[in-house]
């Protein structure tokens, strides 16, 4: 049983990708195993020894510390973050013991430059319907959870992805498109090493909506359904994904654990 200081890998694994989730902040040093390229879904990287200079960026949050193995150095880190009032709690065993569970763990190389808030920030074309939602789904729930989503006409992706170092993703510039039969959400998926079942069961699903096979999944031509009558009820494209994030967020969790269950 982990202390109260403690999470256990099998209690966080149930919580990762869910609304309200907690903060994850990887503090492996560089020369114990920091260098790797990957890190728990969400996590952020920052240095232990400086925590009590940024231990107040994640003032009022839940915040879940881990180092290599669950020792000093991430139970002191957590400790600091208390001590700023911050509520912190430790991974029981560290990102080894994520690793030998096999739990998912999110590939860095293709993560973009965070702002100075420790942001990430993206930009697409406005008037979303389907993958301009799921995609900033899947980064809010998985990559960065603080994401800045920016929606703009078409024609100017690419200079306002210049102008405001910006990561374009379902317009046709940079990485982050259609690849073949694969749409971008897939792409992501790929790319940041994130094909668990759930994801990928709901990736599908994604993509029958998205590619005009709603007969891909039988719940496809429900999302469709839904995604227009969303595009219909809001003019704000940021507002219309706040609202939006709640059905991705149930068809997840059905994914996840749901689909044995029946309905007569």
């Amino acid at each position: 049983m982990p202390s109260p200081t403690e999470i256990s890998v099998v209690q966080l694994s149930r919580i990762i990708g869910l609304p309200g989730a907690p903060m994850l902040v990887d503090v492996r040093p560089c020369d114990d195993g920091g260098s790797d390229r990957h890190v728990l879904p969400t996590a952020r990287q920052m240095h232990s020894e400086t925590a009590p200079v940024w231990a107040h960026s994640f003032s009022g949050q839940r915040v879940i510390v881990y180092c290599r193995d669950g020792g000093d150095v991430s139970q002191g880190t957590a400790a600091w973050l208390r001590q700023a009032g911050i509520d912190a709690q430790t991974l029981e065993g560290g990102f080894a013991a994520w690793r030998q569970a096999n739990q998912p763990l999110l590939c860095i190389d293709r993560l973009p430059a965070r702002d100075q808030a420790g942001r990430t920030t993206w930009v697409t074309r406005a008037r979303p319907k389907i993958i301009r939602i799921a995609c900033p789904w899947l980064i809010r729930r998985f990559i960065d959870p603080t994401a800045v989503f920016l929606y703009v006409a078409p024609s100017e992706v690419a200079a306002v992805a210049r102008r405001f170092v910006a990561t374009p993703f379902d317009s046709g510039d940079g990485i982050w498109n259609d690849r073949g039969d694969a749409c971008t959400f897939d792409v992501m998926l790929e790319e940041f090493n994130l094909k668990t079942g759930p994801l990928s069961r709901l990736a599908a699903i994604i993509r029958g909506a998205d590619t005009g096979a709603p007969d891909l999944t039988l719940q496809s031509g429900g999302l469709l359904a839904i995604s227009f009558g969303y595009s219909r009820m809001f003019k704000d494209d940021v507002a219309q994904l706040d609202a939006a994030m709640p059905v991705y967020d149930a068809l997840y969790r059905w994914c996840r654990d749901g689909t044995e269950e029946t309905h007569g």
